[in-house]
């Protein structure tokens, strides 16, 4: 365990990094300065190039802002290695982006752009390595929520000295500033702008400039190169093809207008790679570490997700037969057909060591007995609804202990417990993978066909979970390896009624492909890969509450090759 005080900030960086150089004059014109509020970014490293972001505005003015932009080898830009023009304009938010080309694999850089003597803040960036790549580490990140607290994660990232982060979704929240997780925000000084829940462009490209305000999410940008995908905040609560839990059609407009302004404030505020332009829901892509490993980052939400189960249905004896029908459909599906076909030639094709997905939800199966799971409601958790959901989970835990000891000692009720069809185990969060399981078969099925080593990284829970990743006849082909929030409250707001370490115990006791699990902290996961292994060690902090925390603990995990 590691245990150490710090002040949260752009102190975690290199002077060359922590502040926005201002000089008076604009290349001999009456215009005033530019501010760059939001400080850089890049993102999508190849092997020879990388997205270069930043945000350029005169104050209280929307007039492009002509910008040069330049990329050195040194902080000092004595070794300048490429450089360009390009504009920040109203009609992108303010926002530019530029391809960097003609660079070097496995390269640290220095970049910033100018605007006459106004000078941004110096990232840091680096390229993809080449070739025969010995080692790359990364910092997975997933649901990082402003109101509820600090983003001491994105912290701990620059101090470790990872290479290159990873987002795996909900960078933002849609929400009020009334809504989830905002019961601190007024004592933080964090209440959401704007204060009504998004739902056109101008209101996402608010809530991207308050998070892209943060000063820790500044010096991450400013430190190392993003690679993100979206989850269902960046729109709605529980997004899919057609709509989202956390919309109202016509109350809150149309779908399809909301989800473009997302969509549009998303591509304007990321630093990626648009693959195409046309369809901006297509942001699938693929990441070659040096044939150490290939990195799939993949769109589990809006292009053709089907709308999730309900819960109600399965256990409802009136439409248990047609939802349980739904759910296992071979037409199902999170990816889509043409998604899928990508994914699978993109993995045959690959001769990385480590075949790598970079997706949103769990992808191991996350199941419990439904004599189990029907006890297990945050608003039934009362002190008898307590009482009844621990003698359920005891009751079950039991008849499996029987059952791997003296099977013929089992009493006719822990058959019963024990029998998938008189007591099925469904998915806890069938928004996940467990809500698609014909698709995830496929998947799974694939990387065990091209024999690939298969890891697969997730966020969505606020949680941090290990697990094996199984065909349904056991086989084990791969790994799933989750990051817990960047301040998303978990697994102990839900089910408060519960000791976290208990709830920790009841995951692992009952679900049986998983490995870790820490339902309560907030942090990262940082990833080792070599050829060898991939290290996986998941970074706690004391609280997200404060600006001063600790390291609360550390857990490591290693796959070998």
């Amino acid at each position: 365990m590691r245990r150490r005080e710090v002040i949260v900030g752009l102190a975690a960086l290199p002077a060359a990094l922590s502040g926005t150089t201002l000089l008076s004059g604009c290349g001999g014109g009456d215009e005033p300065a530019p501010l760059f509020d939001y400080g850089v970014a890049s993102g999508d490293p190849l092997a020879d190039r990388v997205i270069l972001w930043t945000h350029a505005r005169y104050p209280g003015s929307d007039a492009p802002v002509p910008l040069t932009w330049e990329v050195a080898t040194d902080a000092t830009f004595a070794q300048i290695v490429a450089s360009g023009s390009a504009e920040a304009t109203a009609a992108r938010g303010h926002t530019v982006k530029v391809d960097a080309t003609g660079l070097r694999p496995g390269q640290s850089y220095h970049f910033r752009f100018r605007h006459g003597a106004t000078v941004s803040p110096v990232g840091r960036t680096r390229t993809l390595p080449a070739a025969g790549a010995q080692q790359v580490r990364l910092a997975v990140f997933s649901c990082s929520n402003y109101p509820a607290g600090y983003f001491h994660a994105y912290a701990e990232a620059v101090r470790a000295g990872a290479e290159y982060a990873v987002h795996l979704g909900d960078y933002i929240y849609e929400y009020g500033a009334d809504g989830y997780a905002s019961a601190d925000a007024q004592a933080l000084g964090r209440v959401s702008r704007p204060a009504h829940e998004c739902l056109t462009l101008d209101d996402y490209r608010q809530r991207y400039a308050q998070y892209r305000s943060d000063p820790d999410s500044k010096a991450l940008h400013a430190a190392m190169p993003l690679i993100a995908v979206w989850d269902d905040h960046e729109l709605a609560n529980d997004s899919y093809r057609d709509g989202a839990e956390n919309h109202t059609e016509g109350r809150e407009g149309r779908f399809a207008d909301r989800r473009a302004a997302a969509l549009q404030a998303w591509h304007e505020w990321m630093p990626v790679r648009t693959p195409n332009p046309a369809e901006l829901r297509q942001i699938y892509r693929s990441f070659d570490f040096g044939g150490l490993l290939a990195l799939h980052m993949l769109e589990t939400r809006l292009l053709a997700r089907d709308k999730p189960i309900e819960f109600a249905d399965l256990l409802n004896p009136a439409t248990a037969a047609q939802a349980q029908a739904a759910l296992v459909s071979p037409q199902r599906t999170l990816l889509g057909a043409e998604q899928l076909q990508w994914l699978q030639r993109q993995m045959s094709a690959s001769n990385a060591t480590w075949q790598v997905l970079g997706q949103q939800v769990l992808m191991a199966r996350m199941t419990f007995p439904v004599s189990v799971l029907r006890h297990l409601n945050p608003e039934n958790m009362t002190a008898e609804g307590l009482a009844r959901a621990q003698l359920a989970i005891q009751e079950y835990l039991t008849a499996k202990a029987v059952a791997a000891q003296n099977p013929a000692a089992l009493t006719d009720a822990q058959r019963a417990l024990l029998d998938p069809a008189r007591n099925p185990r469904l998915g806890y969060n069938l928004d996940a993978w467990d809500g698609y399981p014909a698709e995830r078969e496929r998947v799974l099925a694939t990387a065990a066909q091209l024999r690939k080593r298969l890891v697969v990284l997730a966020g969505d829970t606020h949680n941090a979970w290990a697990s094996r990743l199984t065909l349904l006849d056991g086989t084990v082909v791969g790994h799933e390896l989750a990051t817990p929030a960047v301040s998303s409250p978990g697994l102990e707001e839900y089910l408060k009624a519960l000791p976290p370490e208990q709830t920790r115990q009841i995951f692992l006791s009952v679900v049986d492909d998983l490995r870790y699990a820490d339902t309560a902290r907030r942090g990262l996961l940082l990833l080792t890969f070599t050829p060898q292994q991939v290290q996986a060690n998941w970074v706690f902090v004391s609280t997200v509450k404060s600006r001063n925390y600790s390291v609360d603990a550390t857990a490591t995990l290693t796959l070998p090759a």
